[in-house]
């Protein structure tokens, strides 16, 4: 699919990554084709999965979510039914921020936000009783020196 992919495509593409509330006009403008055909080429890549969505980076700490931390669960098992499972038992956590299934000791990875050390502390603990969990460990942040959300191009 990459292939598929021209020049105004990628200059589309570019632009928005560096600015996703950017207007279809000033996109338009930018990479030098009219407005219309312009539209139609951010909706068929948004169609093709190209682009996945938009949304405002927000500051956790700022709006009440000041403790940051990995936790990192190693399960029983690792047939399908146990990592589907697992899966489904943290969707609907608000502290899981993101989820990553990994290969190697450790079977998933969780970024998570909490509103103080208590919370999250209660939020390990449920985490740590939850069926198939073998082990949790955690690593509170200290800060981050990176968090560059642009695929690079």
């Amino acid at each position: 699919m990459r292939d598929q992919l021209d020049d105004i495509d990628w200059k589309i593409i570019r632009e928005l990554q560096a600015d996703g509330r950017m207007t279809n006009v000033e996109v338009a403008r930018r990479v030098g084709i009219s407005a219309p055909p312009c539209l139609r080429r951010i909706r068929a890549l948004e169609e093709a999965g190209y682009i996945r969505g938009y949304r405002a980076m927000l500051d956790a700490a700022r709006l009440g979510f000041p403790v940051e931390a990995f936790a990192f669960v190693q399960l029983v098992g690792n047939a399908d039914a146990d990592l589907a499972a697992f899966q489904k038992a943290i969707e609907n956590h608000t502290n899981v921020r993101e989820a990553w299934m990994l290969s190697g000791e450790v079977d998933f990875m969780l970024k998570c936000v909490a509103r103080d050390l208590k919370s999250f502390q209660a939020f390990v603990l449920e985490l740590t009783a939850a069926p198939n969990v073998k082990t949790v460990k955690t690593a509170l942040t200290l800060g981050q020196t990176k968090g560059e959300a642009a695929v690079p191009f």
